[in-house]
């Protein structure tokens, strides 16, 4: 390839290269005397620095996130008055800045239904009163009394016999609320030694097993005098020697337990929980559903069969008693059926 390069320095412009040939024309293969493969170098330069300016005015322009692919959006206009709807997004703006369509009218979306929570279950009411007493009428022939009470509005429900029955071993119950009544007051111990243990341990046994030397131990320490006493103070009239309660005095004594009106809440949760897997669980604990938690005392004696219980499920308790007097133990398995008749259709009703 020819190069070219400048001619000899003249002081004179009106000499030229030796290689022109006429006044006014440059060299051969020049352009405005630039060679033509370097007006090609400059014409891409003079490119890239063009491409470079007009890129700078745009990022000028531009906020940084203008490298991710844009997204067209609008704000939504407020709903007009009385839309409950959302207001549709809108296209792209058009290059004057106005939206290139009217926005279409706005939908009116209907408030979704609240949910539909379970009903309660009934409170001890009409119903429930008629499913009791017909299982107390269908078994008349033996002597049936019920007391059921909501602890949350202590109002007794009385059905069937609400005369006095011989308490039996319910009556423990009383005796134990009795002797940690003293504690209480400071004028006895639970520590304090009876029979072969302590005061504590014989309440445990007279509770949660029945043992009648226990209570006579516990009686003892209490006196007939002192318990008729106390009973009176929580509005139970009971004479000791007799060993006589209605359902609903019994009743109305485990309410009281279970509310933390009798004893402080350390012995409260004691006795409570003495009422619990004890030594005779076939009467009201065999017939309660799973979920439900059953604090009783049963009552054997001669033709009484009983069992007084607090049922509790979550928030909700209730107290059911049932007292029954047959001929003797001979007709006890009968009675049973009639007590787990009557749990079956309170528990049904309520929980």
């Amino acid at each position: 390839m020819e190069s070219w390069g400048p001619g000899r320095h003249f002081s004179s412009g009106r000499h030229t290269h030796e290689s022109a040939r006429r006044a006014g024309q440059g060299p051969p293969g020049l352009i405005g005397r630039i060679h033509p493969q370097y007006m090609l170098v400059l014409v891409a330069v003079l490119g890239l620095i063009a491409a470079a300016t007009m890129s700078g005015a745009i990022q000028g322009r531009v906020p940084a996130s203008a490298g991710v692919p844009p997204v067209w959006s609008v704000s939504p206009s407020p709903a007009p008055t009385g839309a409950t709807g959302p207001v549709p997004a809108t296209g792209p703006a058009s290059s004057a800045g106005s939206p290139s369509a009217a926005p279409p009218a706005p939908v009116t979306t209907p408030a979704p239904a609240p949910a539909v929570a379970a009903p309660p279950k009934p409170a001890i009411g009409g119903a429930l009163d008629a499913e009791i007493n017909a299982v107390i009428q269908v078994n008349n022939g033996f002597r049936v009394g019920v007391a059921l009470i909501d602890v949350a509005d202590g109002v007794v429900h009385e059905y069937g016999v609400k005369t006095k029955f011989v308490a039996a071993s319910t009556g423990k119950i009383l005796a134990a609320a009795a002797y940690y009544h003293l504690v209480e007051t400071g004028e006895a111990s639970l520590r304090t030694p009876m029979g072969a243990s302590t005061a504590g341990q014989q309440i445990r046994q007279m509770v949660q097993q029945s043992n009648n030397d226990s209570w006579t131990l516990v009686l003892s320490a209490v006196g007939y005098r002192g318990l008729t006493s106390y009973a009176a103070s929580i509005g139970v009239p009971y004479d000791r020697p007799v060993n006589a309660l209605t359902p609903a005095e019994m009743a109305r004594t485990l309410t009281e337990l279970y509310s933390g009106r009798l004893l402080n809440a350390e012995n409260t949760r004691q006795l409570l929980s003495y009422m619990q897997k004890t030594n005779y669980e076939v009467l009201i604990p065999a017939a309660v559903p799973p979920g439900v938690s059953v604090f009783h005392k049963y009552g054997l004696f001669n033709g009484y069969l009983h069992d007084a219980s607090i049922l509790v499920q979550g928030e909700r308790a209730y107290v059911f008693v049932v007292y029954t007097l047959g001929r003797d133990m001979s007709d006890m398995a009968a009675r049973t059926r009639v007590i787990h008749q009557l749990t079956r259709t309170v528990t049904a009703g309520l929980f």
